[in-house]
């Protein structure tokens, strides 16, 4: 699965406290699942919530969930077109100045597996469609 890692570097990126502290900063999967049919090919799709975790936080949740937002604007686009909220969010005040943030969102992530010619399986992660946003 390769979105939880992209997940992880635009948020490094994005929050200079991870930079210096990337301790800070848990992801992980859970409820995952494969949706696979028996037709011709091995392709399948990965269902699972990605859990995100910022502990003893003190910077900007602004620049959290726009980071986010940007984020799945280009790697699960569908969680923004949506009428319920795509991505959740808890957070637990340690104090006046800090908190663990914890964030939540579906993804989904298509492999494609083809026969080669030599009998062998290639396996690649499509990208997601990139929607017409419009001038907005």
């Amino acid at each position: 699965m390769k979105k939880p890692d992209s997940l992880r570097k635009a948020l490094m990126e994005a929050i200079p406290t991870l930079q210096e502290r990337p301790d800070q900063l848990l992801v992980f999967i859970e409820e995952g699942n494969i949706e696979a049919t028996n037709g011709s090919s091995l392709s399948f799709e990965y269902h699972y919530t990605l859990s995100v975790v910022l502990t003893d936080y003190a910077g900007s949740a602004d620049l959290v969930m726009m980071t986010m937002l940007a984020w799945m604007k280009r790697h699960q686009p569908d969680l923004l077109m949506q009428q319920k909220p795509g991505l959740h969010f808890e957070a637990d005040h340690l104090n006046h100045t800090t908190c663990d943030l914890l964030l939540t969102l579906p993804l989904t992530e298509s492999v494609i597996v083809t026969q080669q010619a030599d009998g062998s399986q290639k396996i690649e992660h499509a990208d997601e469609p990139l929607p017409d946003w419009g001038s907005a």
